[in-house]
């Protein structure tokens, strides 16, 4: 079984082999979260499904643990979600973002974060800056959503009324599923221009 551990060895081989020409316009969304209760996971198949809908997007939409050093290479984009626990990001999350390449090629990728929460103020805002705070330090570039309502990415509360989850499997308001696939589009969107900018 690998490890981060060992996956962080990997990734300067995965770097050399991989290091293919891209096509013009092409972008690549790669969207990693952890999820407890399956709330999460909804928000990234949201996120997922915003990046899609921009013409020319592959993505991949994956759990942290199965992230490998191939798809973060592969990556012009990186959204990573995780739920809010006791105002803060979830263990398998910190694991995964501790363990980012530190050789520079996270460089220039861009970021963006999301999160779910039981609860309004919760914790929400303050999760998604550590994500991207720990983002700065591998020099990506941060992209929040397309307007002021969600300047930090996405987020969903799943425990407090009215949104309270009341179904036996997960389950998000309607407007949280929104702004994660706003998010995702937004961050294909820029990972487009950034593609087009640097083919001309």
């Amino acid at each position: 079984m690998i490890t981060w551990t060992s996956k962080r060895g990997l990734v300067a081989l995965a770097s050399l082999v991989l290091a293919v020409p891209r096509a013009a316009g092409a972008q690549k969304v790669l969207v990693a979260y952890y999820s407890a209760t399956g709330h999460t996971a909804l928000m990234a198949e949201q996120v997922g499904k915003g990046a899609r809908s921009v013409s020319g997007s592959a993505v991949r939409v994956l759990p942290v643990d199965s992230v490998s050093p191939e798809d973060l290479v592969w990556a012009d984009a990186l959204v990573v979600g995780t739920p809010v626990h006791s105002a803060n990001i979830s263990g398998p999350v910190v694991e995964f973002l501790g363990s980012l390449p530190f050789d520079g090629s996270m460089q220039d990728k861009i970021g963006a974060a999301f999160v779910t929460a039981g609860g309004m103020s919760a914790g929400e805002e303050a999760v998604q800056l550590s994500i991207l705070r720990a983002m700065l330090v591998y020099n990506m570039i941060l992209v929040g959503g397309p307007s002021w309502t969600q300047a930090f990415g996405a987020s969903a509360v799943t425990g407090e009324a009215p949104f309270q989850d009341t179904l036996r499997e997960a389950s998000i308001d309607p407007a949280f599923l929104t702004k994660g696939f706003n998010l995702g589009a937004r961050v294909a969107e820029v990972a487009k221009r950034l593609a087009s900018s640097s083919d001309d």
